[in-house]
């Protein structure tokens, strides 16, 4: 009982100085990321430097996270969506702005990659990571030049083929594949990219995400579709693996950091955005998941191992034949989901 007394007497000295609530705020800050994205050592230091525990949560697609975001308001401080995702969650109201003032190491992040197409104010999101879609392949299996998304059809390489488990990605090669935008809105040529995924889908062995880059590592596959920070993992692990951007074109894309309109800890938010915009912080992560760096003074540091790695630091001319996705409007979502759907159910 005296215990139970003194404890008692302890809150409330703690309630008269700080209201228990705002101690809690203060003390942690929720983050809901892509799994391994991140390396975890970098929250530890985090901790130890702010004193701000960082709660971790995971999603596997933009379209889960989507909809956790609204139907949970309040319990993410920090998101890591993808950029056509940021743009429909500016349009609905979702995301705060986030304080600049707050965010000094923003000055680190290359000018290249700031007011995009999904936040042209840069008023709601700091890039995080960047990269490209394109083709990992095994060169003691493929014998074919990989420059062009059509061996991805070729027979040869029949139950050897693994491709993403995502409908913007895999829809958006094809459609490049045939000559078409990756933001196509064009019925028949959706059902163009449909019919061609269909038609291809008895050579194909697995549709896969995170999967892919182990499976490509231990030589089940000839050919893959990944992300280029995935083809790089896989590429350090097998020597014979390889990466390329195929000719007509593919996406872009860039990984921000957003904070939800219902954070309840937004300022430690921001202080973690800014923690992650230090160069020796940015470098940690690249070096970590080794997806491109939007950070030029972590890229100064990495050196040649960054500048002259083709798959990371990809040169001009395959940017500039890739293209940044946008969002979906609601009136024709349901239009690429039936597109998708037909393709997965195929036999």
């Amino acid at each position: 009982m005296k215990k139970l007394l003194a404890l008692l007497t302890l809150l409330t000295l703690l309630a008269a100085v700080m209201p228990l609530g705002a101690l809690a705020a203060d003390e942690v800050v929720n983050v809901y990321n892509w799994y391994d994205y991140m390396d975890e050592s970098v929250f530890e230091q985090f901790e130890e430097e702010t004193g701000i525990h960082v709660n971790k949560m995971y999603f596997t697609t933009n379209e889960d996270m989507m909809v956790q975001v609204r139907v949970s308001p309040g319990a993410y401080d920090l998101v890591f969506p993808s950029d056509y995702c940021v743009e429909r969650m500016i349009s609905e109201g979702m995301l705060a702005e986030i304080n600049m003032d707050n965010i000094p190491n923003f000055v680190n992040v290359e000018p290249s990659l700031r007011n995009a197409d999904y936040d042209p104010e840069q008023k709601y999101s700091v890039p995080f990571m960047w990269g490209t879609v394109g083709i990992l392949y095994n060169t003691t299996m493929v014998d074919d030049p990989v420059d062009s998304w059509s061996i991805l059809w070729n027979e040869k390489y029949a139950d050897s083929i693994f491709m993403l488990d995502s409908i913007r990605d895999t829809l958006g090669i094809t459609l490049k594949y045939l000559g078409y935008s990756m933001n196509s809105r064009d019925l028949l040529q959706l059902n163009e990219a449909a019919n061609k995924l269909i038609e291809q889908k008895p050579i194909v062995k697995a549709y896969y995400v995170d999967e892919t880059k182990d499976k490509m590592v231990a030589g089940e596959a000839a050919l893959a579709v990944v992300y280029s920070g995935d083809a790089l993992y896989s590429m350090e692990l097998n020597e014979d693996l390889a990466y390329s951007v195929p000719k007509e074109g593919s996406n872009i894309w860039i990984d921000p950091m957003v904070i939800p309109a219902t954070a309840k800890n937004k300022e430690n938010a921001e202080k973690l955005i800014d923690f992650l915009c230090r160069p020796d912080i940015a470098q940690k992560n690249c070096e970590y998941i080794w997806y491109s760096s939007p950070n030029a003074a972590a890229i100064e540091l990495m050196g040649e191992d960054y500048t002259e790695n083709p798959t990371i630091n990809p040169p001009q001319d395959v940017i500039d034949r890739c293209e940044f996705f946008h969002d979906i409007p609601d009136d024709f979502l349901s239009v690429y989901n039936s597109f998708w759907t037909k393709v997965k159910n195929a036999k």
